[in-house]
């Protein structure tokens, strides 16, 4: 029940939100405080917080949700862009830190494929990013690090194979699919080359992946217990 409620919610803002990006409804922006905030409070429903899994999802989410209220006003002052961006590095080394304690779990479990995962997402990653090195002039290290971080995320995200319920597994490794997708349009349509709609393709891909993250800590399930949940 607790699942349907908050997802038809999140599903309302998910649509105003796209609908203020095609737009450009200046009125409804702050929609965009609605996205983390609702997710933080099912986060805090569905599991009480009692697990440090859940404790640093929640704290990640956190800092995602400072990183919103940054970016909306990274055209106001540009070193908001910079601060949001501190400030996702941070959500996504709680998520690292999180995806850890299932590591933790089980760590005499071999996970299939790993080192063709880590060896694909670090050439999609120094692929990306010699792409946009030319055009990102004293931008280059903060993009880098935070490129290297959002890689390191996903590959936890992969690391999380047979130590986790399957569902969990996969909500949560497509979850961080969509971030890399979401930071790679995000990057291409700052630095490199404006996309038709990317503002829009950017809020939509990150509110799946911050949805499916969520939804993947909700219904987490370990497969062996070596470590407090």
């Amino acid at each position: 029940m607790k699942t349907k409620l908050f997802s038809f919610i999140f599903f309302l803002v998910f649509v105003i939100q796209l609908y203020t990006e095609y737009t450009n409804h200046i009125q409804l922006r702050f929609v965009k405080l609605l996205i983390a905030a609702v997710l933080l409070i099912w986060l805090y429903v569905g599991t009480n917080l009692r697990g440090r899994f859940h404790k640093r999802i929640f704290t990640g989410l956190i800092f995602a949700w400072i990183g919103d209220i940054l970016l909306m006003f990274q055209n106001d002052k540009t070193s908001f862009f910079v601060y949001g961006l501190i400030a996702f590095v941070v959500c996504h080394i709680f998520y690292i830190r999180a995806f850890t304690l299932d590591h933790k779990s089980n760590p005499n479990h071999k996970t299939p494929y790993f080192l063709w995962v880590v060896g694909a997402f670090a050439i999609f990653c120094s692929g990306l990013f010699f792409y946009l090195q030319p055009k990102l002039g004293p931008m280059q290290f903060p993009v880098l690090m935070y490129a290297i971080i959002v890689t390191v995320m996903a590959i936890m995200a992969f690391n999380r194979y047979g130590k986790v319920n399957i569902f969990s597994f996969k909500l949560i490794f497509y979850g961080a699919l969509f971030f890399l997708l979401s930071d790679s349009i995000l990057a291409i349509n700052k630095f490199a080359q404006p996309i038709p709609q990317g503002g829009a393709l950017v809020m939509a891909t990150y509110m799946i992946a911050q949805y499916l993250m969520v939804y993947g800590t909700i219904s987490r399930q370990l497969v062996v217990t070596r470590t407090e949940v």
